[in-house]
């Protein structure tokens, strides 16, 4: 975009073509780039255009109104459908908890992005193929460690699908796949705040009925919140279509707040784990703690890196990220040797491989990133070079994610 942006900009039938594309992403990568064409007449026009503080909120177009009711009106009808059906909530919920919201998220973006044919084919057949595969799994092994595995797996599966449906037909474009774990900071903050809103509705609501002593929980939870959780995702990503500025600006202050938070907590933690006597090798519940403290901070990382241009970072936020960076491939390392000690002990398990398959994936990444994070630091190497980073490994979780949810179970027996 950034490129598009820069051949374009005495062109204004052609910024306005790629603002329609995707508002957020042009906004961003445009203020990256202004201070090169700042100069422009049109540049300084398109500048306070896209930085324009608008106070009231944009509910976009009627039409695409209507459309994002009812996707969310379908979500909250596919999370219905065991008590629609009879289905087993036991059997529907593990298998498809992915497919009540991703796919009509994705149907936003093919028909938001005009997606063309051959992809969308692909893209829907690719749900079809994961729908099928995993309702048909057999029943009779429903509490195995790979059909668990399976079962977490399958979901960020389907997230990779949505992925390729947001970045239109440019999947290839490393820019895109930054914007779009841009896209999933903001949906988290937007989302959350919209969770947190229906759960001030829920009280409220069920305190005024029990004060004239009506007992509306069941009801409620079964007809109104089940309705309400998959579709706030969805009228999330249309407020943040709508309006860039809403909550584009919020993820990388988060991020920037909490870098050199996490970084402090990161040594203390470590220095008591040291001397507190935490023991990763032999705990196996203080071993989950500590993976998923690692993926936590992880996203951190990512998220500060894909949320902002690098131009506007300055140099103390980059040695923050470096040094946060360093510190947690040492949280990984543990984590990693750890889970080795375990396997070379007891041996392996779907669980222990799977494990070690994810740490020695996001070791190998931290590594990379912190290198590419020192050399911008230090002013050896160029801006994008993080960003550039996160974007090009992705396709290696793809495949580690189709080797669990498809290669897992012939691997390991699946009774």
């Amino acid at each position: 975009m950034k490129e598009k942006i820069l051949s374009a900009i005495n062109d204004p039938g052609k910024l306005e073509r790629y603002y329609r594309s995707n508002k957020s992403e042009f906004r961003r990568n445009f203020n990256s780039v202004y201070a090169e064409i700042h100069g422009s007449p049109l540049a300084q026009f398109w500048y306070e255009r896209l930085n324009f503080e608008k106070e009231e909120v944009s509910w976009g177009s009627r039409r695409e109104l209507l459309y994002v009711l009812l996707l969310a009106l379908a979500a909250g009808f596919l999370a219905k459908v065991p008590h629609i059906f009879g289905i087993s909530e036991d059997f529907f919920y593990p298998r498809n908890i992915g497919f009540i919201f991703l796919p009509l998220l994705t149907a936003y973006f093919a028909w938001k992005n005009k997606l063309e044919t051959k992809r969308l084919v692909i893209i829907a057949a690719a749900f079809l193929a994961c729908l099928l595969y995993i309702n048909l799994y057999p029943a009779s092994s429903p509490e195995s460690d790979v059909f668990i595995l399976v079962c977490l797996h399958l979901p960020l599966l389907l997230w990779v699908l949505l992925g390729l449906s947001f970045a239109g037909n440019e999947a290839s474009d490393h820019q895109k796949r930054l914007s779009y774990l841009s896209y999933n900071g903001d949906l988290l903050v937007i989302t959350g705040l919209i969770i947190i809103a229906g759960g001030i509705m829920t009280g409220v609501t069920i305190g005024l009925f029990s004060a004239i002593g009506l007992s509306i929980e069941d009801f409620y939870f079964r007809n109104v919140v089940i309705f309400g959780l998959p579709a706030a995702p969805i009228i999330g990503t249309y407020l943040i279509q709508a309006n860039p500025q809403l909550v584009g600006k919020i993820t990388p202050v988060i991020a920037r707040i909490f870098s050199p938070l996490v970084l402090i907590m990161l040594v203390i933690y470590l220095g008591a784990m040291l001397f507190g006597g935490g023991d990763p090798y032999h705990d196996r519940d203080f071993l989950l703690v500590f993976n998923l403290l690692l993926i936590g901070v992880m996203a951190i990382i990512f998220f500060s890196v894909a949320g902002g241009s690098e131009t506007t970072k300055t140099n103390l936020e980059r040695w923050m990220l470096f040094l946060l960076s360093i510190v947690t491939i040492i949280v990984n390392g543990i984590a990693l040797s750890a889970i080795m000690f375990r396997i070379a002990e007891w041996g392996i398990t779907p669980n222990r491989l799977a494990v070690m398959g994810a740490n020695i994936l996001i070791l190998t990444h931290l590594l990379l990133e912190a290198t590419n994070l020192y050399k911008t630091a230090a002013g050896k190497g160029i801006l994008a070079q993080p960003g550039r980073a996160i974007a090009s490994y992705i396709p290696v979780y793809v495949v580690w994610l189709l080797i669990v949810v498809f290669l897992f179970p012939l691997l390991f027996s699946i009774t």
